[in-house]
């Protein structure tokens, strides 16, 4: 199923010297196209949720869908704002992805329907080994669960994976090769390596 999503734009980047993250440039480009070229045509449509003037998202032409709640208490607060949206689109459910994770996998929206839980709920995972990394601002949320959510967050919940698990989250899970596919950039380092790990315009 196509399932509309949303890209978690809303952090505020203090690694990054208060720089929007969405914006950095990654080979020549906005971190945000980046996300929504990787999610193009496996999601639609797409919203960005992010806080502030929402101008500056003009060129993408996409939906910006700030918090719901006040006081910006995190990316549960941005998966709100997705969830209220599929619900209007009278979507099942949406599917998340954050903004500074430039390299997931396509298969995410696929791969994630596939091992939802038994309350319709799933969370990316990456896999070393026997470990296991949750991802969490890569999931499926269905909007079923959005008034739980609201209450849980006006409640003083803020951990993902916390309020995951009260609805027993599947996990869907993808295993690193030489870099972790959910690899995100938090510093100037970060991008720099990004940028070392972008494939050739031949490749």
């Amino acid at each position: 199923m196509i399932l509309p999503a949303i890209i978690l734009a809303g952090g505020k980047a203090s690694r990054m010297g208060g720089a929007d993250k969405a914006l950095c440039v990654l080979g020549g480009r906005p971190l945000l196209s980046h996300v929504i070229t990787r999610l193009e045509p496996r999601c639609a449509p797409i919203a960005i949720n992010a806080n502030g003037d929402a101008a500056r998202f003009d060129a993408f032409g996409l939906p910006v869908l700030s918090d719901s709640v006040p006081n910006q208490p995190g990316p549960l607060a941005g998966i709100l704002a997705g969830m209220d949206w599929a619900a209007s689109l009278g979507a099942p459910a949406v599917i998340s992805a954050a903004a500074d994770t430039p390299f997931f996998p396509l298969e995410l929206a696929a791969r994630l329907q596939q091992n939802a839980g038994p309350s319709g709920l799933c969370l990316a995972a990456s896999g070393d080994g026997a470990q296991v990394f949750l991802q969490p601002t890569f999931g499926l949320w269905p909007v079923a669960l959005r008034d739980d959510l609201r209450h849980a967050l006006e409640g003083g919940l803020r951990k993902v994976r916390v309020w995951a698990s009260h609805h027993k989250a599947g996990t869907a899970r993808f295993d690193a090769t030489d870099v972790d596919p959910f690899f995100n950039i938090n510093t100037p380092e970060d991008l720099a390596k990004a940028e070392r790990l972008l494939p050739s315009p031949g490749g």
